[in-house]
């Protein structure tokens, strides 16, 4: 049985990760996912980080600590410096 919340000053309950699943919970007025530290550890994340929610298949998403739109502007600008290295050098002086 899972006791509701009562207010703010209630001591956090315990989650378990159940066949690596996770389970949608209240918090707050909001819905939220909570990570074990066995998960956030493995996966080098600390309160503050961002995931990136990715889109795979239908109702399928990836959640990443990379930015997929930052790592295609990153591309970009790579292959904007070495198609024009000699531009940029010259830019430089």
């Amino acid at each position: 049985m899972t006791k509701k919340p009562t207010g703010m000053s209630e001591a956090p309950r315990e989650y378990k990760l159940e066949d690596n699943a996770l389970q949608i919970k209240k918090i707050g007025n909001s819905l939220g996912l909570i990570l074990s530290k066995e998960v956030l550890s493995r996966l080098k994340l600390k309160e503050g980080d961002k995931l990136h929610i990715v889109e795979q298949t239908e109702r399928g998403i990836k959640l990443s600590p990379y930015d997929p739109k930052h790592a295609k502007a990153m591309e970009i600008a790579r292959r904007s410096f070495s198609t024009y290295a000699d531009t940029y050098k010259a830019l430089a002086k």
